[in-house]
């Protein structure tokens, strides 16, 4: 608690508190979404887990209010920038940018995976079912799907905010229209013509976060109530009487999703999404300009990729003790018991969730800092040939491509298949191949930057002044 009031207290008055409140409430909104929506039980007596939504049509419309994950990447598009800003203010090049960004990202996930590896290889030495080991680790690894996509917007980030600069609002418009052309082809084909949505709709919507960070989006309250009219109109004619599915979230059937990949619906939700966030938005920063909602938003924000990380692995470990202890109730879905039942789950949950964040969470929030810089050369040649601009680019690409590689090829291989370690082989060779080289990355500075030579090339007034 001393800690989180020291980082409360120096907070720098012009920081936006705004935006960690929403990447707060995003992930909790996904946490609380996951475990709401799973029905845990029995069929011909083997435990099982898939979604209620199937079974609760009439809960369509409120994923809606639920589906946040837009926010996430628009609250990302905003850290990266100014991240990115920051650094090249001081004379940091890309690629030492990157190796440091995705520090924070790659060190919590590989502790999840290393876990996982571990726990799936003990399963083998007491000969457990490798098919049986491998759905569960499949299903502990749900998040890292969405991670993986995260990171190779992070990789891109450089060279979108370049773009951004020079062509401005071209750039998501572009990125839209592609996700359109990916849903007719969708809707018209087969749904993998669609695949390029998930890094199109992603980044058309990170890219929004780099107008917040350069304050360009409207101000005026009467041009926000319009651009949430506008996008509330697009949504339910996509949906209602249009061919696009209303829950927002994934349903088990459905010939078409909104969200894996993004669809245009989707975009017209984050459009609401992004309105109704302006609008409240100076009434929170003067919220959080109090002492105990920002040292709340800080606890948070301070393990939050922690919460995410392990939230499904929390509902796994609850349902196998409940199953041993053969106290695990198996309601239908929609009967009073099983609404009932969600009051408790959720309290166990949080539980056993906040015993893995006191576990992993010290993972997250050891500082990252850029190393200091000795006058001195490198000790040896590979790790001057590291420490160069362009190499240090190229091999932070190539970690961070091998570690999303890993990260999707692991999830979209069948959840079935027998791994020894749980992983696909090539998927956890090929994720652990590239954290170890961001790691050596992160061990070999780059040099130091020359200073007191002014205002970057490059840089805007605005740029320059900003925190």
């Amino acid at each position: 608690m001393a800690g989180v009031r020291r980082l409360a207290d120096r907070t720098p008055p012009r920081r936006e508190r705004f935006v960690d409140l929403l990447r707060a409430v995003a992930i909790t909104a996904v946490v609380l979404g996951h475990w709401l929506v799973t029905v845990v039980g029995y069929q011909d007596g083997q435990l099982t887990g898939r979604s209620a939504l199937p079974d609760l049509r009439w809960a369509y419309p409120l994923t809606w209010l639920v589906q946040v994950m837009p926010v996430f990447f628009l609250v990302g598009g905003y850290a990266n920038a100014a991240s990115l800003t920051s650094a090249r203010r001081k004379g940091r090049r890309a690629g030492d940018w990157l190796v440091h960004r995705a520090a924070r990202l790659v060190r919590p996930t590989t502790a999840l995976v290393v876990v996982l590896a571990a726990g799936a290889g003990i399963a083998r030495l007491l000969d457990t079912d490798g098919s049986r080991t491998r759905l569960v680790v499949w299903f502990a690894a749900i998040p890292l799907w969405f991670l993986a996509i995260y990171l190779i917007v992070v990789a891109l980030t450089p060279l979108m905010w370049v773009l951004h600069r020079r062509y401005g609002i071209a750039v998501p418009a572009v990125l839209l229209v592609l996700v359109a052309a990916g849903d007719l082809a969708r809707l018209h084909g087969d749904e993998a013509w669609g695949n390029g949505s998930f890094l199109f709709g992603w980044l058309a919507i990170h890219q929004i976060g780099f107008f917040w960070r350069d304050d360009r989006l409207p101000t005026r309250r009467r041009v926000q109530w319009a651009v949430l009219a506008g996008g509330a109109t697009v949504l339910l004619l996509l949906t209602v009487p249009g061919p696009y599915p209303i829950s927002m979230i994934n349903v088990p059937g459905e010939r078409l999703h909104n969200m894996s990949p993004p669809s245009l619906a989707l975009i017209a939700l984050f459009t609401c999404q992004l309105a109704v966030a302006l609008l409240v938005r100076r009434r929170a920063e003067r919220w959080l300009r109090r002492t105990r909602p920002w040292m709340a938003v800080i606890a948070v924000n301070a393990v939050v990729l922690t919460v995410f990380l392990w939230h499904i692995t929390a509902a796994i470990l609850l349902t196998a003790v409940l199953h041993t202890l053969g106290v695990l109730p198996a309601p239908a879905v929609g009967s009073a018991a099983w609404f009932a039942w969600r009051l408790p789950w959720l309290a166990m949950l949080t539980a056993v969730l906040a015993a893995l964040v006191a576990v992993f969470g010290a993972i997250e929030t050891r500082g990252i800092r850029t190393p200091r810089h000795r006058p001195r050369r490198l000790p040896t040649p590979a790790a001057d040939l590291l420490a160069r601009p362009t190499p240090r680019l190229v091999l932070a690409v190539t970690g961070l491509a091998a570690v999303a590689f890993g990260l999707l090829d692991n999830s979209l291989l069948p959840r079935t298949r027998p791994a020894p370690l749980g992983f696909p082989t090539v998927a956890l060779a090929a994720y652990l191949a590239g954290a170890l080289l961001l790691r050596m990355l992160r061990a070999v500075p780059a040099p130091s930057p020359d200073e007191g030579h002014g205002q970057r090339p490059g840089l805007t007034r605005r740029e320059d002044r900003r925190p």
